[in-house]
């Protein structure tokens, strides 16, 4: 999973000169007077927008991206600050990131490098100029300063709950005069997993990945606020927002919406390797086939039960691990009846009666889990092919169990 929001870490680190200007552009509103305050907001030269980037070809950008672009015409300045900084150079960063534990930080680069690292991914970006006034203005250079100069910089890394379009949102709407009121996007309340479907429709062995470590939470209905985790919905949910000032007067959150980055991006095209449907269904057919070669030819294949209580086990232990990630979705994860460590533990046994053609119990244990787990798909959406994974277990276990 993922993020998934990476952005523009190889140019991300700037000359010296350049991170010093940029420090003292973001602390300058927090030293300015009342009468700099009134000169800015007389002026109007700062602009605050909402950059929306297109998903992107690598896995961490198939969800999009959301930055926020600063622009101060009078001192010149044009930067982009980002939430969504991370290396895979970290010490153990994917399994980090799989238990929730990764840290993000936040980031500023020029928009001209900006602009560059995207023309050249081929990647879109849309911008949505705010409609905001001085005081407004100046609140949130004063929340962007203390986010880059303290503790805060930093923070853990959540997917769908504090990632790097959450951050954005929050730290814009929190500073306006007045409240945000939103239209509602749709009658349809969709789910983790209905959203995190639509942008991997064109990927199915990522889509597969998520679902196999997403629970029964993530098939839950979502308001309007929980669905701003992805990019394009923020950037929806702000084109049709108006702000509501103490007076009750509305304005519209957005002035002006264009692309600011407009490339032909290469056609989309789906995943050319086997679908996990199409995996699925070759292991059933390798089933029935053993099955088959079994009964007729009076034999035991053995060694066919062995792998595969080894791979079973070992996919087993990561959706075990995740009941105890800090992602709050991944807990009450069903697909653990089917996947999980037990067969690690009687393979020595079961292999050695195999071996034998000796029956053992674990064969009834687990047929009765892969039903159970089957049942269990009217409550959870499980990753695709799974059913079809499911049903062949199943009918090994159940052959195994009764077979003489």
């Amino acid at each position: 999973m993922k993020n998934i929001c990476y952005f523009c870490s190889v140019k991300f680190v700037n000359e010296i000169i350049k991170t010093v200007t940029i420090c003292i552009l973001l602390l300058l509103p927090q030293v300015a007077t009342a009468q700099d305050v009134v000169a800015e907001s007389a002026n109007d030269s700062l602009e605050i927008s909402l950059l929306t980037c297109y998903p992107g070809k690598e896995i961490y950008s198939y969800y999009g991206h959301t930055a926020i672009r600063v622009t101060d015409a009078a001192r010149g300045s044009d930067i982009v600050v980002n939430y969504g900084v991370f290396s895979f150079k970290q010490p153990f960063f994917i399994p980090k990131f799989i238990f929730g534990l990764t840290d993000y930080e936040m980031g500023i680069v020029s928009f001209k490098d900006f602009q560059a690292e995207y023309q050249y991914l081929h990647q879109s970006v849309i911008q949505q100029v705010l409609n905001l006034t001085g005081e407004e203005k100046q609140h949130i250079m004063q929340a962007l300063a203390e986010n880059y100069t303290t503790a805060a910089r930093i923070y853990r890394y959540n997917f769908l709950y504090e990632n790097c379009t959450t951050k954005a949102k929050n730290i814009l709407v929190d500073n306006l005069s007045g409240r945000v009121e939103y239209s509602n996007r749709q009658e349809r309340y969709p789910s983790y997993r209905d959203m995190l479907h639509q942008c991997n429709k064109h990927h199915p062995w990522a889509s597969f990945g998520n679902d196999l470590l997403l629970g029964v939470k993530a098939d839950w209905p979502t308001n309007q606020e929980e669905q701003a985790f992805l990019p394009f919905n923020l950037m929806n949910d702000f084109k049709h927002a108006v702000i509501i000032d103490s007076t009750d007067q509305r304005r519209p959150l957005v002035k002006q919406t264009f692309k600011v980055i407009d490339v032909v991006a290469d056609d989309t095209t789906t995943d050319s390797y086997p679908t996990p449907t199409t995996c699925a269904w070759i292991v059933a057919l390798a089933v029935v086939a053993v099955c088959g070669i079994e009964a007729y030819g009076k034999k035991r294949l053995w060694l066919f039960d062995t792998v595969g209580m080894l791979l079973i086990g070992c996919a087993g232990v990561l959706i075990l691990a995740m009941f105890f990630s800090q992602h709050p979705t991944t807990s009450t994860n069903l697909q653990v009846l089917l996947l999980n460590p037990l067969p690690l533990v009687f393979i020595y046994r079961t292999t050695k009666r195999g071996i034998r053609r000796e029956k053992d119990m674990y064969w009834r244990c687990a047929a009765i889990m892969a039903a159970v787990f089957l049942l269990g798909g009217f409550i959870q959406s499980y990753a695709e092919g799974m059913m079809v994974f499911g049903a062949a277990c199943l009918t090994r276990c159940i052959w195994n169990s009764w077979r003489k």
